[in-house]
């Protein structure tokens, strides 16, 4: 019989999947031609599993979704890190817009860095809400 995963294997495999969305958003940063889509999508899955790592820290079953005010909401006001909500708003669009074409407008730059900015300040908000040992 397997042994079930600690749960703070569990909330660190979230956090490492987390780490890999900013280390794409870093490479694609670095590209000589940059998909400014892809950096808003990179940013926008960084927060999701930033949020679903807290939620798996705290045993709160969620659905398969990406939306992130709905994640957050998920969350009792006692656990939740202050993010505002205008942050989790500007990333949401990109969990589709990102992936799949479609009629909405092209990602420029700009909006892409304000969509990083706003991943990092999620990042930084469910870390500081993490135990250290979930976070090595």
């Amino acid at each position: 019989m397997s042994e079930r995963p600690r749960l703070e294997d569990l909330v660190r495999s979230w956090v490492d999947k987390a780490e890999h969305d900013l280390l794409n958003i870093d490479n694609n940063l670095a590209a000589k031609e940059i998909p400014w889509d892809t950096v808003g999508f990179h940013a926008q899955q960084c927060a999701e599993k930033y949020l679903k790592a807290l939620l798996v820290f705290h045993q709160i079953d969620f659905p398969k979704i990406h939306d992130l005010t709905e994640l957050y909401a998920f969350l009792p006001k006692d656990f939740r890190p202050p993010i505002d909500p205008r942050l989790l708003d500007r990333l949401n669009p990109y969990a589709i817009e990102g992936r799949y074409p479609g009629v909405w407008e092209p990602v420029e730059r700009d909006e892409a860095l304000r969509a990083v900015e706003a991943a990092r300040a999620v990042r930084d908000a469910v870390r500081r809400a993490l135990p250290s040992s979930c976070l090595e």
